[in-house]
This record gives C-alpha cells, structure tokens and sequence, in this order.
C-alpha cells in the first residue's frame, strides 16, 4: 500500500513539472511571441521628359532655334521640393561621329598640316542646360563618372600608342573649335520649375546644327546625390532641294562627285567665255 502511494505520489509531481515547464514556454496571456513589422520600402523619386517637338527640318534659311524640354519630378519629397535642395541637368547630345584634328605650322612661308589625330565617336554637337552653375550641383567626380559636360565627354584617340600629352593637346584644341563654332554650349539658369513638380529646360541649336538622331537626356540630383536619369531622341533633318542633294550625295557618291566637277568644268568655260577680251 505505501509502494503504490509513493508511485502515485512521483507520477503527480513528474505531471506538475510538466505543466510548468509548458506554461513558462508560453508567452504571458497565452499570446504569441510578437513578429518584427515590416516596414514598407523607401519610394526612390524619378524624372520624366518629353520635348516640344520630335523633329526639327533644316531648310536653307535656317538660322538657328531654341528647344523646349519640358519635364516631372515623380515621389519628390515636398520638403525637399520647398528647400530648393533638387537639381536637374538637360543634355541635347548629337551624334556621334569620327573627328580628325589637324595642326598646322608654318614652313617656308606656307601653312601646311604636319600632324594630325583622329577620335571617335565624338558627339557633333553638344548643349547643356542646369538649374544653377554646375559646381553647385554635385562635385567633379560625379560629372566625370556620368561624363557630363563638355569637359568631361570621353574622346577616344584612334591610336592610342601616341604620347598622351599630345593627345590632350588635340582633345583640348577639338574641345575649344568646337565652342566656337557654338556646337558645345552651356546655359546655366536654363532649366526652370515651374511648379514643385514641372520643370522646362531650353537649350539652344546652333545654325550649323548637324542633323541625325539627337538625345535628350535629364539627369536628376538630389542634395548633389544623382538619382536618376531619363531620355528621348530628336530628329534633325534637311528639308526640301537641301534634303534631295544630301540625299543623292549619300547615295550616289560617285555620280555626284562627276557632277560636281563637270559644273565646275562648265561654269569655268561660262565665265572665261563672258569675260574674256576680244
């Protein structure tokens, strides 16, 4: 009788352990342990563009014209809106083409070409338009990294084996003939917001505007930080007998030189027939 008590008695207390063991394992209340929240993911803002026009014609009495960019800020934060602290950058980049440079020195009284440098894919044209001086957006690196800037457009030499001193001279020298045929421009103050969220960019093409497939692109920046970067293409095309010859020339290369130098065989004959003295 007193064996059995005492099994009764273990079994009561291995039971109660048990029951303890459970009730601590749970949370207090009964309630579950609590799931960290998941907070949502930042909203990253974005820059939309569209041009006033997608195709500009090139006639013979082109003397130039202004393009307008108009522009969104998309999730910008209002404080940062009000504080002025977002930037944008508008670039009207035209094609890319080869580019030889030539330098030329005096010889016996003659100007003659005594060296030269090729690059390539440098862009024909190229316009920048910003909300303020360009120092004042972000810092060198990142215009070097983003190649914004005429300064910082990589030109890449055809021989790369020529010193790199004289190949800096001929890029700093393309750089220069290039700004002073306004082919490379800068407008500071030429994007404006309209709004917290609507901006217009103007940039200027020149009067020798070359034509092909421009790009336009805006580049966004947030406290100097770039944040994105949208784009859309420009078509710039020669319209009416400009158009027709240019495109004979690109087609019929060789029946257009012949063309070219029977007129000038034929309009030399007419004027040493006109002006000649009986």
């Amino acid at each position: 009788m007193r064996r059995q008590l005492l099994h009764l008695a273990t079994a009561a207390a291995l039971l109660a352990t048990g029951s303890i063991a459970t009730a601590q394992d749970a949370a207090p209340g009964g309630q579950q342990e609590a799931q960290p929240l998941q907070l949502p993911a930042p909203i990253t803002e974005s820059i939309q563009i569209g041009l006033s026009t997608d195709r500009i014609s090139i006639t013979s009495d082109f003397s130039g014209a202004d393009l307008t960019i108009f522009g969104a800020l998309d999730n910008a934060d209002p404080l940062i809106n009000r504080q002025g602290r977002y930037d944008v950058i508008v670039v009207l980049e035209g094609p890319a083409r080869p580019v030889v440079v030539r330098k030329k020195d005096r010889i016996l009284g003659v100007w003659i070409n005594i060296h030269s440098q090729t690059f390539v894919n440098v862009p024909a044209s190229y316009s920048v338009a910003t909300t303020r001086a360009m120092q004042d957006i972000t810092d060198q690196v990142n215009f070097r990294q983003l190649a914004l800037g005429s300064e910082n457009i990589y030109m890449q030499p055809l021989d790369r084996t020529e010193d790199p001193v004289t190949i800096k001279d001929f890029e700093t020298a393309l750089r220069g003939l290039k700004k002073l045929r306004g082919l490379y421009t800068e407008n500071i103050g030429g994007v404006q917001f309209l709004t917290q969220s609507l901006f217009r960019a103007t940039v200027r093409l020149a009067p020798n505007v070359p034509v092909g497939t421009h790009k336009a692109r805006a580049f966004l920046f947030r406290n100097g930080v770039f944040i994105k970067e949208n784009s859309a293409n420009l078509a710039i095309l020669k319209a009416g007998f400009e158009q027709s010859i240019f495109r004979f020339a690109n087609d019929n290369g060789f029946f257009y030189g012949l063309l070219a130098v029977l007129l000038a065989m034929v309009t030399g004959w007419l004027g040493r027939v006109i002006f000649r003295r009986d």
